[in-house]
């Protein structure tokens, strides 16, 4: 079990957690953050994100990060502010590794796919818009259908809602966005998940290592597939700086080994900064609780501003160099055709969904219902089933 005696004041403490939703025993010989973490690790949602496209179509290159690795690169990166911080390391990585567990196929072409689809059916009535975060919640506390018991995980309460708020709260006047999800409504009541407020600095840590690893991983995955090079980056702020260091001092070093080493000290360049400034943003505020870290009305958790803004130059080259690029997005296009064909066709005849999920589609909202479908599928099972339904050479069975 985690020794709470290492932990400083303001840590998520998993002997004062919340509890869960549904009461259990709790587990002699695990804290209730690392019986959190093995639930998450051994769910279908997490299993599947290996065949899910982080940026680039998983099965195009064998060395392309897939959400599954992404999520792990997170939790390793979290893990390491976590502990340089004094904080609860369990509960960082539980939010790390299911921070995109709502995901559906295709990464954000997908999720985009999806809004539009729901979008273009003009209920206003239902009050939905599909967002992945939402989804992850969902998928927490109810699709992932194992235990006896319940449904979801039943997690601890610090968890779910540290997936909720990562990244800031959702109402008020500090909301990052203001949200009128019915679903998460819903389950804001049920859970009272405090979407005013900000989370645990744990959460707030899961959050940043999610931007250290994809500003630098997606550029890893870009150089792979030929979409920069090396000598594009030597103008973007920090990681430019850092392949003009390397490639200084080895001067006859290989392309792949210049690059691992540029990537990998950036990296290390960013989570010590943000230890740095998370420690002096502590002290400056005089934090020594939980509740001074929620309440604080800001992010507590923050690269300083020369670094801030470094991260914001490397994410607009990513946005123009890479996910805007016309290779990507011809393959992206004919993803987000997909998604949305499979959803008009569900949608207009649920009887083609199989047969569990056309029962739920008659009981709730077919739109959620076939979301919950769609975005539950891994890239290639997507791609299947719109040959299945669409393509008239393709396995005409009935089964």
């Amino acid at each position: 079990m985690s020794n709470n005696n290492f932990l400083l004041s303001y840590a998520c403490f998993p002997s004062k957690t919340r509890g869960r939703y549904f009461k259990e025993l709790e587990d002699e010989n695990r804290s209730c953050f690392q019986r959190d973490r093995d639930r998450i690790i051994h769910s279908n949602a997490f299993r599947k994100l290996e065949y899910k496209t982080q940026v680039f179509i998983n099965y195009e290159h064998d060395y392309y990060r897939t959400r599954l690795t992404h999520s792990l690169e997170v939790a390793q990166i979290a893990r390491s502010i976590t502990r340089r911080l004094g904080l609860d390391e369990d509960i960082t990585e539980c939010i790390a590794l299911a921070h995109d567990l709502g995901h559906p196929p295709f990464g954000h072409a997908g999720e985009d796919a999806l809004k539009k689809s729901v979008q273009d059916l003009n209920l206003d009535n239902e009050k939905y818009e599909f967002d992945h975060n939402v989804q992850a919640i969902r998928i927490l506390t109810y699709l992932e259908q194992k235990h006896a018991d319940f449904d979801g995980m039943n997690l601890s309460w610090e968890v779910v809602e540290g997936v909720t708020k990562h990244n800031g709260p959702l109402v008020g006047e500090n909301a990052i966005y203001h949200t009128n999800n019915r679903l998460l409504l819903e389950y804001n009541e049920k859970y009272d998940l405090k979407l005013e407020e900000f989370s645990s600095i744990e959460a707030q840590v899961a959050s940043i290592a999610d931007d250290i690893a994809y500003s630098v991983h997606d550029l890893d995955d870009a150089l792979r597939a030929n979409l920069v090079t090396v000598e594009d980056l030597l103008d973007v702020p920090l990681v430019g700086e850092t392949f003009k260091d390397v490639k200084s001092k080895y001067s006859e070093l290989s392309q792949s080994k210049l690059i691992h080493e540029s990537l990998s000290r950036t990296i290390g360049i960013m989570i010590r900064d943000v230890v740095s400034q998370t420690e002096q943003n502590i002290e400056n505020h005089k934090i020594k609780s939980v509740e001074d870290v929620r309440s604080l009305g800001k992010m507590l958790v923050t690269f300083s501003p020369e670094v801030a803004n470094a991260t914001r130059e490397m994410k607009k080259f990513n946005m123009e160099k890479i996910y805007r690029s016309y290779k990507l997005s011809r393959t992206m296009n004919k993803a987000k055709r997909i998604v949305q064909e499979l959803f008009q066709c569900f949608y207009k005849n649920p009887g083609l969904l199989p047969t569990e999920w056309d029962k739920l589609a008659c009981e709730f909202q077919r739109s959620v219902v076939i979301c919950d479908y769609i975005s539950g599928m891994t890239d290639r099972f997507a791609i299947h089933e719109h040959r299945r339904i669409f393509d008239t050479s393709y396995e005409m069975t009935s089964f």
